[in-house]
């Protein structure tokens, strides 16, 4: 039986979902905190909020054509939660499994992303 965290959070995961179909970066903007540390799939750590809101932005067409996700679990961590899951990824520039983890925290009253990382499915 889920709490009402997990409930918030898979909420939350499903506006990133569709936010990568928009794309929309107004929802990354939101939900990424603005010194959340991201970790790519090479394994560099960086304040990359600003690359991720700009990657989304409408203009090229869509960034992918389907995203499924998959495998999602999330921790309950109090005020904190840690999700991990699996997205199968379509699109005109990649197609493939991607692996998350991320960090939400919940400060002064809302949700955002404040640890991430992602890895090569």
């Amino acid at each position: 039986m889920m709490n009402t965290v997990q409930e918030e959070i898979r909420q939350l995961e499903e506006r990133l979902h569709q936010a990568e179909l928009g794309p929309n970066a107004e929802v990354f903007e939101e939900l990424l905190a603005d010194d959340a540390i991201l970790v790519d799939h090479e394994g560099r750590a960086a304040r990359a909020k600003s690359q991720v809101v700009e990657a989304h932005r409408p203009g090229k067409g869509p960034k992918f054509t389907a995203v499924e996700m998959s495998d999602l679990q999330i921790i309950d961590h109090g005020d904190a939660a840690v999700v991990t899951c699996t997205g199968r990824f379509t699109g005109p520039h990649f197609t493939g499994l991607l692996k998350f983890m991320r960090v939400w925290l919940k400060k002064d009253g809302r949700w955002q992303i404040v640890a991430g990382s992602i890895a090569n499915g």
